[in-house]
């Protein structure tokens, strides 16, 4: 089951939830849902996005004082239900910090074995963890490849107008930024370590 969680960020609405879709408000968030018309199945957070608490048959209040962030706490529920894929919409731009923590949250649910895809306007933002993000053929735009931390060995881009082959990206050089899609078939792979990706063009180009 997938999980889509709305935030209090800047909403693109660029990939709207889908039918089965397990729907998460993250305190804010649930105001970007009201006003298109989108009940969420949950709603948590502190609620200082919101002037009131909403009225929601489900709603997870937590205090304002906390380790987690509101989005980490969305995330948290849905691996509770059960969830093995997470699309974020109004996880990007506002506050600096807070679009860093969602980057960072991210590499969190990679490492633990899903996927998590930030959507903005024109910008999707992912995490790879020893493993692949694989695109389909017809992919265009740009594409830009991070270190998530320390070092990531194994880094193989391929399909991509400036491929690597067995590389070792570091955090501290951005190697990475601003490569490009060239209408083949394309992969990021890391053997060891977690890569953060950036791609312009949607969700329609991942591969399953």
């Amino acid at each position: 089951m997938r999980c889509y969680i709305a935030g209090a960020g800047e909403f693109s609405g660029s990939e709207p939830p889908a039918r089965d879709d397990f729907i998460i408000a993250a305190d804010g968030g649930y105001a970007e849902l009201a006003r298109r018309g989108i009940i969420p199945d949950l709603v948590v957070g502190d609620f200082d996005s919101l002037t009131d608490v909403p009225r929601h048959p489900n709603i997870v209040r937590i205090a304002a004082e906390k380790d987690d962030t509101d989005m980490m706490l969305a995330v948290k529920y849905g691996f509770e239900r059960g969830c093995g894929s997470f699309v974020i919409d109004g996880g990007l731009g506002g506050r600096l910090d807070h679009t860093l923590a969602n980057i960072q949250l991210l590499a969190y649910i990679a490492q633990k074995g899903a996927r998590g895809v930030l959507t903005g306007r024109d910008i999707c933002v992912t995490a790879v963890s020893n493993g692949a993000l694989r695109f389909e053929k017809g992919a265009c735009g740009y594409i830009s490849v991070f270190c998530a931390g320390g070092a990531a060995s194994g880094v193989t881009l391929t399909g991509l107008k400036y491929p690597l082959n067995d590389a070792v990206l570091k955090y501290d050089y951005p190697l990475g930024v601003s490569n490009e899609f060239t209408g083949a078939p394309a992969a990021v792979e890391v053997r060891a370590g977690t890569l953060i990706i950036m791609w312009a063009g949607g969700l329609r180009w991942l591969k399953d």
